[in-house]
Parts: structure tokens; C-alpha cells; sequence
């Protein structure tokens, strides 16, 4: 059982709207209790032993959801181990995440099946972020827009082997990146509405009327905006362009300053509703790592300059993020974007669409999953179920 806990002059960012002098008390059970103006505070009535934590001034936001995420601090997906997923959930605490989608790299069928396998083995004994379920990235991808996927690992789309991921992941799997343009998707989508899994389109080759298809089956997210996907021409929107034009589908983003110039997800910003857009992080193994050699997915890497992952045998060869969510949050901040919708991107939005029931927002009832970050948004305390995680107030 958790103890009470009352956060006093914050500033409160809910997910939609930003309230100053404000207080946020958190319940026995690990929900929000109430939130209230400073000028009320007098007035309350809270249960004996009630800790008082003065944050202030600091902003009181929802905890960070990383939706697509391969691994940080050395621990990853690829490693196929419970015990390194749990590693992922600790370290992902130190950076304002309070919940997470462990993600799996597109491989031979045998080794995504262990990867899904080590992450629902590994829900439930968490000690930081929380484990919400599992997305696979591939494998019915396209061989022209491969990214950083295992070329060996990419095949036509099976119903069947479709079937074994999800059954691996024992009803844990939220979403699959899919090519909206090869054959026998539209029965894949379907399949997909059936068990309530999200489909996002992503490494891809489609034209505009391939996602325009997608969409109508039902395919309506979209991965890593921008990267590894059919490029923006005059006679040709291609996915890049279907995404702009089409308000409705949804996309997420990583906002490293690297995968994507700043101005181009200002431009995001401006063409599409902000409730449709998702920051994540796409962070590899090596993210944050302190020790030992770095790899990523099986290949040694090294951290350039510019702040991403490449081979440490051919420096050329970009291998992807070292993105913390906290991070991308001061980043989309630096870059002039109010802070009210980086939380929208970071926490409210994944939140709504994977349907995580009462998460995302600062709302009575709601789960206390808040991050607290000074005027500088340095973290100063976390808490995921009300229970306070990582504690930096002093």
C-alpha cells in the first residue's frame, strides 16, 4: 500500500492544459486524488502521516510513455532475456519513463518469437517504467526501406507466421510496423482489428494510394515519421506525404535533432492535429550505456558526433537513436514548441491511442504516473503508481 502524498506549488501540465500554483494529491491506492489551486490547500483534509513535498514552482507532468523502444543503459530486446527487459524498465526510470513498449527488431522468426517471449516473461516483476505490452517492428516489411532491420529476418506477409508472434505474446502484443503495399495486407489488417492490434506503417515503399488503401482496413499509425519510408515527390506523395495530407493518420516521431531536422517536426506540428502525433524514442542497446562494448542488435557501434549510433567498422553506416525521452522533451522545447505539447506527444497521445486504461493525463482517478521537472526540466522526482521511484527533490 502506497502512503499519501500531496505535490505543492507545481505547475501543472494534465496533457491538454497548463495550471499554476497548483497541488496534485496522490491517493493510498496509487491514483490522483484530487488537484487543486494553492489558495485551497487550507481548506483540504488529508489522512494522518500524509507526506508534503514542495516542489517549488516545478512542473507536474505526466509520466513519459516510450512507445517504441529497442533497448538503453546495455540491456535490449535482442538480448532475449526477462532479466534484461527488467534492466531496460530501470534505467528508462532515471529518464521520466513510467511506462514503455519494449520493441522487436525484424529477425528469423525464431529469435523475434524469444524476444517477444523475454518481455511478456518479464511483465509483471518490474522495478522502474512499466512493461505495457509488446511491439514488433516487422517482419512483413519492405526490402527497399530496411533501416537498420536484419535483411535476413524480412518476409511476405504470412497469416500464419503472423499467428505465432501473437500467440508467443499470449495476448501482450499492442502493435506491428507492417508495408501497407504488399500483397495479402488488407487480410493481415483484418486479422489485425480482430485481436485489437495496432498497425503502423513503416518501413515502407508505398505510394500515396497504397496508404490510402491501408487506411481503409484500417491501418492509421505510422513509425518513425520520415524514416525509412517512400519519400515526398510532386507527381508521387508517397507515405511521407500521405501522412501530411491525411489528418487522421497518426504518426510517431523521434525528436533527436538527427532523424528529423527540427524545422521539419515544426512543420509536422503545424499540418497535423498534435493529438496525432507520438514522441518516441527508437533507442538502441547502447543508449546511456556506462560500461563495455557497445552494440546494437548484434553490430559494434560507436556514439558520433552529430549523437546517434553507427558502425564502429564503417562509421558511414547509421544504426539509429541514443534518444532519452527526457531528452526529446527538452529538445522539442529548445526548438520553440510549448511544453503542453511535448506532453501531448510524450504522454497523453500514446496513451490514447494503445487505449492504456486511465494513463496519460492528470485527471482525478488516473493512475499517479508523473514525472516532476524543475524550470530547467531536469528531473526531480518520478512516480509510478504513486509510488515515488526516483527521488531528487533534495
Amino acid at each position: 500500500m502506497n502512503s499519501c502524498t500531496v505535490l505543492t506549488n507545481g505547475t501543472l501540465i494534465t496533457g491538454y492544459t497548463k495550471l499554476k500554483d497548483c497541488a496534485l494529491y496522490i491517493q493510498e491506492d496509487g491514483t490522483i486524488g484530487d488537484i487543486f489551486n494553492m489558495r485551497r490547500l487550507e481548506e483540504k483534509h488529508f489522512p494522518p502521516e500524509t507526506t508534503m513535498i514542495d516542489v517549488g514552482g516545478s512542473y507536474i507532468i505526466p509520466g513519459f510513455i516510450d512507445s517504441h523502444i529497442h533497448g538503453i543503459g546495455g540491456f535490449g530486446t535482442e538480448d532475449c532475456d526477462s532479466e534484461s527487459i527488467c534492466g531496460m524498465s530501470d534505467r528508462l526510470a532515471d529518464f521520466g519513463v513510467t511506462a514503455f513498449m519494449p520493441t522487436v527488431y525484424t529477425d528469423k522468426i525464431d529469435r523475434m518469437i524469444a524476444s517477444i517471449k523475454a518481455i511478456v516473461a518479464a511483465m509483471g516483476k518490474e522495478k522502474g517504467a512499466k512493461i505495457m505490452g509488446v511491439n514488433v517492428e516487422g517482419p512483413f516489411i519492405s526490402p527497399l526501406r530496411l533501416g537498420a532491420q536484419n535483411p535476413a529476418g524480412v518476409i511476405p506477409v504470412d497469416l500464419d507466421i503472423f499467428n505465432q508472434l501473437i500467440q508467443a505474446g499470449e495476448g501482450k502484443v499492442i502493435c506491428m510496423t507492417v508495408a501497407p503495399e504488399l500483397k495479402h495486407m488488407r487480410e493481415l489488417a483484418l486479422l489485425a482489428r480482430k485481436e485489437n492490434i495496432v498497425l503502423l506503417a513503416g518501413h515502407t515503399d508505398a505510394t500515396y494510394e497504397n496508404i490510402m488503401e491501408g487506411m481503409q482496413c484500417g491501418i492509421l499509425h505510422s513509425t518513425h515519421f520520415f524514416n525509412a519510408m517512400s519519400r515526398l515527390h510532386h507527381r508521387n506523395p508517397g507515405t511521407v506525404g500521405a501522412i501530411l495530407i491525411q489528418r487522421d493518420m497518426q504518426c510517431e516521431i523521434i525528436c533527436d535533432g538527427v532523424h528529423v531536422h527540427p524545422e521539419l517536426v515544426k512543420l509536422l506540428l503545424r499540418e497535423k492535429p498534435a493529438d496525432n502525433i507520438v514522441m518516441i524514442t527508437d533507442a538502441l542497446k547502447p543508449t546511456k550505456q556506462r560500461t563495455g562494448e557497445l552494440t546494437a542488435d548484434g553490430v559494434s557501434c560507436i556514439l558520433s558526433q552529430e549523437g546517434a549510433f553507427v558502425s564502429k567498422k564503417d562509421p558511414t553506416l547509421f544504426l539509429g537513436s541514443a534518444l532519452t525521452m527526457l531528452q526529446g522533451v527538452k529538445n522539442v522545447v529548445n526548438w520553440e514548441i510549448p511544453l503542453q505539447q511535448a506532453v501531448q506527444m510524450s504522454s497523453s497521445n500514446p496513451a490514447r491511442i494503445y487505449s492504456f486504461n486511465k494513463q496519460g493525463l492528470l485527471v482525478p482517478g488516473y493512475k499517479a504516473d508523473i514525472v516532476v521537472l524543475d524550470q530547467n526540466l531536469q528531473m526531480k522526482g518520478l512516480f509510478i503508481d504513486g509510488n515515488l521511484i526516483r527521488d531528487r527533490f533534495a
